[in-house]
């Protein structure tokens, strides 16, 4: 890092909105006044809104379009009707969601550019490319990606790898406020869709493998200012910061970096925490709170309701970050308000919403490392898979998880999670490490082999929520990182790293339809929406993410995948 005074600028920058941070090229096109605003009230009805509002669609992380024009026995007949290329310098991962509301389409890009585009005729109606400097990438972890855009009034906003959220005006692409949250290059970044609420912007930070200390903040939508800011990490003298060293906390990483959901009945924010830093725990002993974790949340002040750790004293980078879904399920005859949820250490979890008691977790992929759960909850965990220096442990799954950021979706009528599974083991070796600023703060090596008797790297699951037992799966020799949407039409769309967008039927996992090759392979998640009577499904093509950087032998496999990013979207053919 530069020797130049970050506490100054810390007290300073971080503080006050930064309208000349970045530069802005805001290519804009005349259109209508007729951007329907989007209000807390039409957030909290988003499953019977014909557009995809946000991140998940809905609060309650679900994935699931009520739309049934597009159903299992006429998917056969989708058909292209419109696609755009992006410049061929954004060729790093695509992995944001596209949002829809009435006739507008937003998506992000690699390195933050935001677009927006008529969702029926694909015509591009503006670009913002903020042109980020190269200190904006250097603690961004996995690939310089973004997830998505967050609606909120007539606003659209954006979280960036420079610690900058921004307000765009949703009809011409202009700035309304920016707020700089950190400054790049010492150890965060923002990768995540900020989620709006009533009144407040939520957004969490990354930055877990450069010991920047995560934290989850909401923003007033408005004009930016920090309504309120929590530490996922308590400090010495707080509440559970007596599961750390003294000293280590500051540090100790558990970022807090994918979008979280919300229960508007009990006023609940729900939000995982992922890895404790360094990764070697033989260097921070206790449970690390509140790291692997999901949090429930005031939305209001960001007091902590309950937590529930999914993993205690990680050594392995299972994150617990995974979309925390809302679900109503039936449990061994008795009903629950609970939360599902995939977890990296390679456990399917339902947790009651109201109270953070675990149901019950299932394996859905090889786990060694988590090898059960108390009745009261308690992850059981093998003490021989914790390296130490100049040791080497083998477990699965790998650090990337048997599951990674990859939404999953429910279908609330069949009771069903459809999942992207990741089969892959590793080996990791204990090392010497000591915090330096903006330096990868790790303590460990790795390398990443195939799990034992596995069909491929890849495997989209269905889950039956009410048991946890998989109803069906559909193998991939390449890793399956595309998340899921399914539908009332008794579809469930996924894309793979092959380039195809499939159909699935939700019920009994057939492959009813795929797209023909694309420009790409698939690491986003699908959107479905209806323009004026219409139903489409938009997808995000362009391989990257964490594979191609960290995947070992699955990076190999998949080397020959173009890279590139299009935007697609597809339609019925009537014709």
């Amino acid at each position: 890092m530069k020797a130049r005074s970050i506490r100054t600028m810390r007290r300073g920058a971080l503080a006050i909105s930064v309208a000349a941070a970045v530069g802005l090229s805001c290519a804009t096109a005349a259109v209508a006044d007729d951007y329907p605003a989007v209000t807390y009230e039409r957030l909290t009805a988003a499953q019977s809104d014909p557009g995809w509002l946000t991140y998940y669609r809905t609060y309650n992380g679900q994935a699931h379009s009520p739309l049934k024009q597009i159903d299992t026995s006429n998917v056969k007949q989708l058909k292209q009707v419109w696609s755009y290329k992006f410049p061929a310098e954004l060729q790093q991962g695509f992995e944001a969601t596209p949002i829809v509301n009435g006739r507008y389409l937003f998506v992000t890009t690699p390195k933050d550019n935001v677009y927006a585009f008529d969702a029926a005729s694909g015509k591009q109606l503006w670009k913002f490319e903020p042109k980020l400097s190269a200190e904006s990438f250097k603690t961004a972890c996995c690939d310089v990606i973004n997830r998505g855009v967050a609606l909120y009034g007539k606003n659209v906003y954006v979280a960036m790898l420079n610690g900058e959220v921004v307000a765009l005006d949703a009809q011409t692409g202009s700035p309304t406020w920016r707020k700089a949250m950190f400054e790049p290059g010492v150890g965060y970044a923002f990768s995540l869709a900020p989620l709006a609420l009533d009144g407040a912007l939520v957004v969490g930070s990354a930055g877990g493998e450069y010991g920047a200390r995560g934290f989850i903040a909401a923003l007033n939508p408005d004009n930016g200012n920090v309504l309120w800011k929590r530490f996922t990490v308590p400090a010495a003298g707080e509440k559970g910061g007596n599961t750390w060293p003294d000293g280590m906390q500051e540090h100790g990483g558990a970022p807090a970096w994918l979008t979280g959901t919300y229960d508007a009945a009990s006023k609940t924010l729900y939000w995982g925490v992922g890895n404790p830093g360094p990764w070697l725990a033989d260097l921070r002993p206790g449970d690390n709170l509140y790291s692997d974790s999901l949090l429930a949340l005031d939305p209001k002040t960001g007091d902590l309701k309950w937590h529930y750790q999914y993993t205690k004293h990680d050594t392995w980078d299972y994150d617990g970050v995974n979309t925390p879904v809302l679900a109503n399920i039936k449990y061994q005859d008795k009903d629950y308000d609970a939360i599902i949820h995939a977890d990296r250490n390679g456990y399917f979890h339902a947790i009651d919403r109201s109270t953070g008691k675990l149901i019950y977790a299932k394996p859905f992929v090889k786990a060694t490392s988590v090898t059960g759960y108390t009745a009261d909850g308690a992850p059981i965990q093998d003490p021989a898979k914790y390296p130490k220096t100049g040791t080497t442990i083998e477990t699965c799954p790998s650090f990337l998880g048997g599951k990674n950021w990859w939404s999953v979706s429910y279908d609330p009528d069949k009771h069903i999670a459809i999942v992207p599974a990741l089969h892959a083991c590793m080996s990791l070796s204990g090392k010497s490490v000591t915090y330096m600023e903006g330096l990868p703060y790790l303590g460990e090596g790795f390398e990443i082999k195939p799990e034992p008797g596995s069909k491929g790297y890849g495997e989209l699951q269905a889950i039956d929520v009410g048991t946890g037992k998989k109803l069906w799966s559909f193998w991939s020799k390449l890793p399956w990182n595309g998340g899921v949407a399914t539908t009332a039409g008794g579809l469930a769309f996924s894309g793979s790293l092959d380039g195809h967008l499939y159909a699935f039927d939700t019920a009994t996992g057939k492959v009813l339809w795929k797209s023909p090759k694309l420009a790409s392979g698939i690491v986003a998640q699908p959107s479905v929406f209806e323009v004026d009577g219409k139903e489409y499904v938009a997808i995000l093509a362009g391989y990257g993410g964490a594979n191609p950087i960290w995947g070992g032998p699955m990076a190999k496999a998949a080397e020959k995948v173009p890279r590139g990013g299009t935007l697609y979207v597809f339609a019925l053919n009537r014709g």
